[in-house]
């Protein structure tokens, strides 16, 4: 076992990174809290303006430590939000329609990235936060696939975008769907399944109704828990088609993932204490925002600004697809009774 000695002389060099993207995520949570605006996107606005400590001074080494470890840490304990009696609540019918949306959204990142001359990492970076669960999903998949010079540009875009988009969503669905005519559990489904970022997802699921409300959360809930199956996918394939091949192993699931696993196999046996689920649900969303806060460390907005109106219209485009399927298909399949 390493001696202790050797534990704090290893952990002495990333302690002023790790302070710096805390510090930031403490900064957007007050902001966030305050100004009823997403933490998510506060953190990486903050973090891009202390660039210049990331490539200056003693924080490079804890601001990369943040984006990667604690980053996937967060990932991680993302599995305490679910069980799979929760998940049961869905049934095969709407399971089968979510699981379709999923693989949809990601075949048009695919489809999209093309036209507008962008490479397959952005397509499946995108497509695969839009279709599962937003920011999370984003940092999830840039952490499994072969990174190039411009994944981490790639991923805080992704983060920006979705998060944005969530907000808008969250205003506009419920007035949409509402207007549409769909009923309350109708509406409830439709927010948890187009909706990118858990938070705007009960935002706006409880604006319609309590039951509207439980609906999405267990709808987004279901979409989360895909996660390590599209990480697997995603593992196998790149492993198949040599895609990344100089850049080391491709984790086919890799140690979050799980953590992942191992945490809503224990939800799913045993009734945690609800103290607990919440703790660690906090400690979750408190690693993620720290390791947004670092990718903004690590990204100029000189960078970021350089990605071109062709990355928006991708994102975009993934999203109006994912919402167009889901209406249509709860048309003309009706897998939910409302």
């Amino acid at each position: 076992m390493p001696k202790l000695t050797d534990l704090t002389a290893r952990a002495k060099p990333l302690l002023p990174g790790l302070m710096l993207s805390a510090t930031i995520a403490a900064a957007a949570s007050f902001l966030g809290a305050h100004y009823g605006a997403p933490v998510m996107l506060f953190a990486l606005l903050l973090g891009m303006a202390f660039n210049f400590m990331h490539t200056d001074g003693p924080c490079g080494p804890g601001v990369d430590f943040a984006a990667k470890f604690v980053l996937r840490l967060g990932v991680g304990l993302l599995g305490i939000r679910i069980a799979l009696d929760d998940m049961a609540q869905i049934g095969l019918s709407g399971a089968a329609l979510l699981v379709g949306l999923i693989a949809a959204t990601i075949a048009t990142g695919f489809i999209a990235a093309p036209l507008f001359k962008r490479q397959w990492r952005f397509a499946l970076l995108t497509g695969g936060a839009v279709a599962i669960c937003g920011a999370s999903a984003a940092l999830a998949i840039a952490a499994v696939i072969p990174h190039n010079d411009k994944t981490e540009r790639n991923t805080l875009f992704t983060v920006m975008a979705v998060t944005a988009l969530s907000t808008i969503a969250m205003v506009l669905y419920p007035l949409l769907f509402g207007g549409l005519g769909f009923t309350e559990v109708e509406q409830g489904f439709l927010i948890g399944a187009t909706i990118h970022d858990v938070a705007q997802v009960v935002g706006a699921g409880f604006t319609v109704s309590d039951t509207a409300g439980e609906t999405a959360t267990i709808t987004k809930l279901f979409r989360v828990a895909m996660l390590p199956v599209v990480l697997i996918v995603i593992g196998l394939v790149l492993r198949a088609s040599g895609a990344g091949q100089g850049t080391g192993r491709v984790a086919l699931l890799p140690w979050f993932m799980v953590l992942f696993l191992a945490l809503v196999g224990l939800g799913s046996v045993v009734e945690l204490p609800v103290i607990l689920v919440e703790q660690v649900n906090t400690l979750s969303r408190v690693c993620l925002v720290t390791a947004i806060a670092a990718l903004g460390v690590k990204t100029s907005l000189k960078a970021l600004a350089a990605v071109g109106p062709g990355h928006m219209a991708i994102v975009v485009v993934e999203t109006l697809v994912l919402l167009g399927l889901a209406m249509a298909l709860l048309l003309a399949f009706h897998p939910i009774q409302g």
